[in-house]
Parts: structure tokens; C-alpha cells; sequence
């Protein structure tokens, strides 16, 4: 501070000066005399320099050795992952289908799986669990499908009746287009077969393939209204369980394991589809369940053996359905017998045939069913015997025994269009006049027509030839005539309040449903077009029939006006001892000759023979004229010769021979 404050900064400035002049010169005897000291420092600095170059070569070797190391492990890893991770995908894959229930693609990823991916990447723990697994994930496969297949056969159990329903809709549909061809041959170039019908009305199955990604339900289509095109039987149910299943065992090598648990499963539901309902005869609608179902189950069966190799065959097929055929008409034959209304009878017929025609169609033989409905026409015939029998009661008992009177030409022209009637006379009578017979004759000859008419029915679709309906109808009016009318005449005759204008009637009325058989014969020609005169043609016994009832009422007309005379006789009252006989004869006798004048005047009605109607000439009146004077002679003989007539008087002599002489008179 002091050189600052003053004024000697040059002195300072050179003292400072020589100072480090001083002090360079100590530095460089210094370094003088430390130069080699100094050289050999420099000299060790260098080759530190080199070594700590080499040291710093070292580690970058080093780091760089660690991260080769560390790439190598990085690809050798991607590698790795690159093996393992389609493996896992496969197997997450798998875990998803098995979730979703597509067993059969998870089947082939599981082969996929084993036989692919694990071998390349067996050595790792994970993929050694894995193929632990794959026998589990296999049985639980196999498990599941075949728990689909228990589904799908429960189900299909449960909708055969609907199949079925389809199916014979569908028959009946192609029954009436042939009809309609029949009728109309113009507009079809023939007439398709069943198969060939299913094929151009889009009957084919969905044949869901086995990889299909989704089950459906086995009904998959609604009902349709009557006026919709009935959907194809088959349309109506998704096979695609059973190609599964069929697909899986045949991949895991248990198809014959399969194909037995399969057909011995449809064996049992055919069982408990054969066994009818106990009340199955009550309703039509027993008996179209039960076809229904057996058809439903037959269908299944048919589109089975055409679409699967093997699982099912012709020969299985063929024995179920001789069981089927046996159990079904057994079924028949003793439900059909319980039924007593041939309405349900022929309608059980016409379902029948449906069903037949149903089965054919795919195939089946059904000529047994054919075979067993003409057991069932018998039935049926006899059913139409008593129902008619009930109906010619109803007509006899309800019948005045009257000729028909008739007030005008439309009355007239009515009755003769119900019963074929031909009497010039009586036609250019005046109105009001009568028929000759009473109304039960154009009744019951209208209701044999309609026996007749049903006959016929039950024959229709029966594939007969005319002359077997012929013959067919001819048997059974006759069983009509010579049995049932017969049989209701018979007991009209017998009755205990007939009277003899009744019975007079009876004998009018008998000739002239006598007269009409050939016209009936006439009608069954005409329906079915073939000629009275064909060989084995049976011919109507109405003729005997009528003439047997006639023969009985007159055999009733004596018996009657006898037992009117032993009631007349019962009054009779000789006093045998008398001394004078009376002025006149007896007064029963008087009686007994009235009633039987009046009696007499009843037969001016009778015909004397079959065309002409006579009066007391006629055969029946002569002989009852005959029948009561012989039983009255008779019956006057034994008044006079009975034991108790121990004496009599000459006046009582007198007077029994004026009641002979009034008898003769």
C-alpha cells in the first residue's frame, strides 16, 4: 500500500523485476539438476498413458462381450418364444372351442396340438402338462359329445310325434297332386315317386357339416298354417349331433362303440314308440299320435341310413321295422276292436292308409298293413250292421203301417225319385191318392243305398280291384238283408201288439222292397262298374229275405185271426141241457163273423201276385179264409165233444146247429 500511496512504483517494479529474474534462475538450477528425474517421470507417464488405453480396451471388451451375451439370449429367447407361443395359441384355442361347445374342431386342433407343436417344444414343463392333459381333454370330448348325442336322441324322442305329423301332411299333399294328375293328365308328364318328390320340394336334410361352429335346436321350424306349403319332414331337424359325435369316435377309433350305443338307444325309443296308450280307441287323435310317432321315428331312421356310412343299415333298419310292423298291427287289431262307431272306424281306415302310403314312400313294405285293413273291413261292416240295425228300428217302429198319401205331383214325383215305382193306374188316378205302401219302404230302400254308399268308402284307397269292392259291398248288403232287416222285420212281425192291418201292410210293403232288388242291384253295378253276369259276381239275396218276412207275417195272420177266434170261442156259454134253442144264432158267433168280415175287408190290399195288386183273390186271403174256417170248425167240434159235455138236450143240439148253419152261411 505503501508503493501505491508513494511514488516509487518504478523501483518497486524493477525490485519485482530482478526478485524473479532471481527466482528463474533457482528454478532452472532446479531443473537442471531434476532433469533426468524429470525425463524419467514423463517417460512412466507415457507408458501409464499406454496402459490405462489398454485397461480401457478391457472394459468396453468386457461390456461389449456382456451385450453380445445378452443378444444372443434375446434371440435364443424370441426363438424359443417363437416355438412356444403357437403352441399356447393351439392350446388357448382349444380352451375357447371347449368352451363354445365345437368339440369336433377342437378335436382337430388337439390333433393338431399333439402331433404338430408339442414335439418341437416337448423338453419345457408347461407343454409335459399339457400332454398329460390331452387323454382328459380327449375323454371330456368324447363325454360331451356324446352328451349331445343323449340330447339329440331325448329330443328327437320328444318331437317324432311333429316329424311325423310333417311327414304324413306331406303324404297327403302329393296324395291329392295325384289326384289332381289323375284327373288332369294333361298337365303333368307323369307321376313322381316319393324320393323324387322330396328332392324338388326341397326335402333334403340341412346337412350341417360336423365343423358347423353352431348346434341348432331340432325344431327349427314353426308351425305352418294349413294354406303354407308343409315344410319337408326333414327340414325340421338338424343332424349335425350325430355327424359330430359319428366324426368324433370315429376319430378317436370307438366308431363301432358309437354305432352300437346309437342303435341300441333307437331299439328302446322304437319300443316305447310301439306302446300304445291304453286309451288309444277313444279318439281319432289316439291313433294319429301314435302313427305320427312312428313315422317320425322311421323318417329319422330313412335319412340316418342315406347320410351317415354305416352307422346305421338296411339290415337294421329292416329288422326294426318287422318289429315295428308286428307291434303296430297287433296294436291295431285290439284297439280297433273296442270301436263301435264306424265313423271313427273309417276314419281310423283312412289314417291308416296315410300312414301306409307315408312309410311306403321311403320305402318300407306295407303290404301287411294293407293285408290287416281288410280284417278291419270286416270289423267295420259289422260296426255298419248294428248301427243300420238301430236305423231300421227307428224306421219300423216309427212307421203308421199306412199307404202314403199324397195331395200333389210334387209330393208324388219326390217319393217315386226315393224309391223306383211304376203303377200306370195309380198315376192317372186323381190327386189325393195313395201309394200301396207305407213310408217305411222308400226309407229303408234309401237307407241300404247308404249302406251301400258306405261300404264303398272303406274300400276307397285299398288299391282293390272293381270286382274285389264289388264283392266286397255285395257281402256285406247281404249280411244287411238276410241279417239285419231281416232280424228287425222278423221282430215287428212278433210283437205282441201287431195287429193284422199292420201285419196286411208288412206283406204289401215286403213285395214291393222284393220287386226293387234288382234295381239296388242295379245301383251296386253302376258304382262299381262291373256286370251282374261277371263270373263269381255274388248276387243279392234280397229277394229271399223279403219273401221270408212276407211268409212270416201271413204265418202271423193265421196264428192271430186263430187266437181272435179262441178269445171269440172263450165267450161261448151252450147250455147244454136247454129244451128250446134260441130264435137266432149265438151272439159271439154274430160277433166272430163280424170281426172277421171286417177283418177280411182289410185284405182287398194285398197283391194277388207280384205285379198285380188283387183283392180277396190273393193267395194270403184265400188261405186265412181257409186257416180260420178249419180252426173255427175245429175249435166247434171240440165244444161239442169236451169230457165235461157229459149229456145235452135236443134243443141245445138245435141251437149249436143254427150258430153252424150262420158259419155256413
Amino acid at each position: 500500500r505503501s508503493v501505491y500511496d508513494g511514488e516509487e512504483h518504478g523501483r518497486f517494479m524493477e525490485k519485482l523485476e530482478a526478485r524473479i529474474r532471481n527466482h528463474d534462475r533457482e528454478i532452472e538450477k532446479m531443473c537442471n539438476f531434476h532433469y533426468q528425474g524429470f525425463v524419467d517421470s514423463i517417460t512412466e507417464l507415457l507408458k501409464v498413458r499406454g496402459e490405462a488405453q489398454k485397461l480401457k480396451l478391457i472394459i468396453a471388451m468386457e461390456e461389449l462381450k456382456q451385450c453380445r451375451l445378452q443378444q444372443r439370449n434375446i434371440s435364443a429367447t424370441v426363438d424359443k418364444l417363437t416355438l412356444c407361443l403357437p403352441v399356447l395359441e393351439m392350446y388357448s384355442k382349444l380352451r375357447e372351442q371347449m368352451k363354445s361347445k365345437r368339440h369336433y374342431p377342437a378335436l382337430k386342433t388337439l390333433e393338431h396340438l399333439e402331433h404338430t407343436y408339442l414335439p418341437q417344444v416337448s423338453h419345457y414343463r408347461f407343454c409335459k402338462i399339457m400332454v398329460d392333459n390331452i387323454p382328459k381333454l380327449r375323454e371330456e370330448i368324447k363325454d360331451v359329445s356324446m352328451s349331445d348325442l343323449k340330447d339329440f336322441l331325448e329330443s328327437i324322442r320328444k318331437h317324432s310325434d311333429k316329424i311325423g305329423e310333417t311327414a304324413m301332411k306331406q303324404a297327403q299333399q302329393q296324395r291329392n297332386l295325384d289326384n289332381i294328375v289323375s284327373q288332369h293328365p294333361r298337365i303333368s308328364g307323369g307321376k313322381k315317386s316319393k324320393k323324387e318328390v322330396c328332392a324338388s320340394s326341397d326335402l333334403e336334410v340341412k346337412t350341417t357339416s360336423p365343423m358347423s361352429e353352431q348346434d341348432s335346436g331340432i325344431l327349427d321350424v314353426e308351425d305352418e298354417d294349413e294354406d303354407e306349403e308343409v315344410p319337408g319332414a326333414q327340414d325340421l331337424v338338424d343332424f349335425s349331433p350325430v355327424y359330430r359325435c359319428l366324426h368324433i369316435y370315429s376319430v378317436l377309433g370307438a366308431r363301432e362303440t358309437f354305432e352300437n350305443y346309437y342303435r341300441k338307444q333307437r331299439r328302446k325309443q322304437a319300443r316305447l314308440v310301439l306302446q300304445p296308450p291304453s286309451n288309444m280307441h277313444e279318439t281319432l287323435d289316439g291313433y294319429r299320435k301314435y302313427f305320427n310317432q312312428i313315422v317320425g321315428f322311421f323318417v329319422v331312421e330313412d335319412h340316418i341310413l342315406h347320410t351317415t356310412q354305416g352307422l346305421v343299415n338296411r339290415a337294421y333298419i329292416d329288422e326294426l321295422w318287422e318289429m315295428a310292423l308286428s307291434k303296430t298291427i297287433a296294436a291295431l287289431r285290439t284297439h280297433s276292436s273296442y270301436c263301435s262307431d264306424p265313423s271313427l272306424v273309417l276314419d281310423l281306415k283312412n289314417l291308416i292308409v296315410l300312414f301306409a302310403d307315408t312309410l311306403q314312400g321311403y320305402g318300407f313294405p306295407v303290404n301287411q298293413l294293407f293285408d290287416m285293413l281288410l280284417e278291419i273291413q270286416d270289423q267295420y261292416s259289422e260296426t255298419l250292421l248294428k248301427k243300420w240295425s238301430g236305423v231300421f228300428r227307428n224306421i219300423l217302429d216309427s212307421d203308421n203301417y199306412s199307404p202314403i198319401p199324397v195331395t200333389n205331383e210334387e209330393v208324388y214325383k219326390k217319393i217315386v225319385g226315393q224309391f223306383p215305382f211304376q203303377d200306370a193306374e195309380l198315376e192317372k188316378q186323381p190327386f189325393p191318392k195313395k201309394f200301396p205302401f207305407s213310408e217305411f219302404v222308400p226309407k229303408v230302400y234309401n237307407q241300404i243305398k247308404e249302406f251301400i254308399y258306405a261300404c264303398l268308402k272303406f274300400s276307397e284307397d285299398l288299391h282293390l280291384s272293381s270286382t274285389e269292392v264289388d264283392d266286397m259291398i255285395r257281402k256285406s248288403t247281404n249280411l244287411l238283408l238276410t241279417r239285419t232287416l231281416s232280424n228287425c222285420l222278423q221282430n215287428v212281425i212278433k210283437r205282441k201288439n201287431v195287429g193284422l192291418t199292420e201285419l196286411v201292410q208288412i206283406i204289401i210293403n215286403t213285395t214291393h222292397l222284393e220287386k226293387s232288388c234288382k234295381f239296388l242291384e242295379e245301383f251296386i253295378t253302376n258304382i262299381t262298374n262291373v256286370l251282374p253276369e261277371t263270373v263269381h259276381t255274388t248276387k243279392l239275396y234280397g229277394t229271399t229275405t223279403f219273401k221270408d218276412a212276407r211268409h212270416a207275417a201271413e204265418e202271423e195272420i193265421y196264428t192271430n185271426l186263430n187266437q181272435k177266434i179262441d178269445q171269440f170261442l172263450q165267450l161261448a156259454d151252450y147250455d147244454w141241457m136247454a129244451m128250446e134253442p134260441g130264435s137266432k144264432a149265438s151272439d159271439y158267433l154274430v160277433d166272430l163273423i163280424g170281426f172277421l168280415r171286417s177283418t177280411f175287408a182289410v185284405f182287398t190290399h194285398l197283391p194277388g201276385d207280384v205285379d198285380v195288386h188283387s183283392t180277396m183273390s190273393g193267395k194270403v186271403a184265400q188261405t186265412a179264409c181257409m186257416s180260420a174256417c178249419k180252426h173255427l170248425s175245429t175249435s166247434l167240434m171240440q165244444l161239442l165233444l169236451e169230457a165235461e159235455v157229459r149229456q145235452l138236450t135236443l134243443g141245445a143240439l138245435q141251437q149249436f146247429n143254427l150258430d153252424v148253419e150262420e158259419c155256413e152261411r
